[in-house]
């Protein structure tokens, strides 16, 4: 399981909205349901973000390293405590870190990937595709229950593009 950025500022701090933070009771149950490796993206900014080529298109200060935006949301922390879970800080969209975690999790041994998390249309959607092209004849699933986009367009039209790239959608 890859819980993609459920972080305080995408559910309700700087880049916050009400459909994140409605996703975040279904991403709870699923993770709290999962039996199996789970990892959990953290988007990472540093103070100079507002200075890097993403700082300048979107102006917004968000998951500064250590601050309480960056941290998980606190009903995700509840839900992995008692769990073993892999973080992986990203200070992209996508990770490129995330596949030889995973490749090294799975020991050689067939896999299958689910997505959850935020935002759909921007670090889900990128990390479900690096996932894909990794793991070409992996079952590479996105849970679109427990994922939020920018705006609810953007979410359906993510899952689209996903949909059209052969990861599931349900």
């Amino acid at each position: 399981l890859v819980a993609v950025d459920l972080q305080k500022d995408f559910v309700d701090g700087a880049l916050g909205s009400k459909e994140a933070a409605a996703i975040v009771p279904a991403a709870c149950e699923k993770i709290r349901g999962f039996d199996g490796e789970i990892f959990v993206t953290l988007d990472t900014h540093y103070e100079n973000y507002l200075s890097t080529p993403e700082g300048r298109k979107l102006p917004v200060r968000h998951c500064i390293k250590g601050s309480e935006g960056w941290q998980l949301d606190k009903n995700v922390l509840e839900a992995l405590a008692g769990k073993k879970y892999t973080p992986v800080e990203k200070t992209t969209f996508g990770s490129v870190e995330l596949p030889s975690l995973i490749a090294k999790a799975a020991g050689g041994e067939d896999f299958s990937v689910e997505l959850i998390g935020l935002c759909t249309d921007i670090c889900v959607i990128s990390n479900a595709l690096i996932l894909k092209a990794n793991f070409p004849e992996a079952q590479i699933t996105v849970d679109a229950s427990c994922c939020a986009g920018v705006t609810p367009a953007r979410h359906e039209a993510a899952l689209e593009t996903m949909r059209s790239c052969q990861i599931d959608v349900r």
